[in-house]
């Protein structure tokens, strides 16, 4: 632990497993107390934890981020156990696979309304009172590359060319958090408040199960793991990058460079 992020509170949604978790552990390993928020369960994230850094409370909070009380509750929560809300990372998704032809209202909706509603809804509830009564904070916005090149491409298992990790309602409500990650950045800076966003490329995670990147078209040849991803949110939430706002961090191997 280099404690860089000591006694801070951090939310970070959907942290109960894959990249989320990835990025809970990292800001704990800088010494920021953790409220895991999710739809799954949580025990066994805040268990892991609290045994690899026992100087770190850990908070879990079951939250469906696409319903206002629910996300409420667990910020006050947070206010309430640690005192205080510094760091948010809102990293709850969903990815649907469909192209543009097969799309459903319903899956078109769960994408939009999880990824970019949820990150409205805790984007607000942080920072109005809370981060705008301390007079400083963090949100960080976990996007995509499909959010700014419309999608990656993937093959599966038999290389045949494949729906991919990401169809339109996924892309859409990507770019829809990098519009929105820039316009509260100019809206709160005044406020001691920076706001940022992480856009990952291809990542083994659960979403990306049985895809197949193309990783000859990325400059570092591997996919990447959830740590990077850790690695660059813990970065963002550090005095290191006070200076920093409304800005994308794309953490893609090289992947779209230009």
């Amino acid at each position: 632990m280099d404690n860089t992020l000591k006694n801070k509170a951090a939310l970070v949604t959907g942290s109960a497993r894959g990249i989320g978790f990835a990025i809970a552990k990292c800001l704990a390993k800088r010494g920021a107390n953790i409220t895991i928020v999710d739809v799954l369960d949580s025990e066994q994230a805040k268990k892991e934890i609290e045994e690899e850094f026992p100087d770190v409370k850990v908070l879990t909070q079951k939250v469906d981020v696409k319903n206002r009380e629910e996300v409420q509750r667990a910020v006050q929560a947070t206010v309430d156990t640690f005192g205080t809300i510094d760091i948010l990372v809102n990293n709850a998704g969903t990815c649907s696979r469909l192209d543009l032809e097969n799309m459903t209202d319903d899956m078109w909706m769960r994408d939009l309304d999880t990824n970019l509603r949820g990150t409205f809804l805790f984007t607000q509830a942080a920072i109005y009172p809370h981060m705008k009564k301390q007079g400083d904070g963090r949100v960080i916005n976990i996007s995509s590359i499909s959010g700014m090149m419309g999608g990656a491409i993937s093959y599966d298992e038999d290389g045949k060319r494949a729906q991919g990790r990401s169809g339109p309602a996924y892309a859409a409500s990507k770019g829809g958090i990098i519009a929105f990650t820039k316009w509260v950045a100019k809206e709160v800076g005044d406020l001691g408040i920076n706001v940022n966003s992480v856009a990952p490329g291809a990542v083994q995670s659960e979403i990306t199960k049985g895809m197949n990147y193309p990783l000859d078209l990325q400059s570092i040849k591997r996919p990447g793991e959830p740590e990077d991803i850790g690695e660059a949110v813990a970065y963002l939430a550090s005095p290191a990058a006070g200076y920093v706002t409304g800005e994308v961090l794309k953490v893609c191997g090289g992947a779209g460079i230009g």
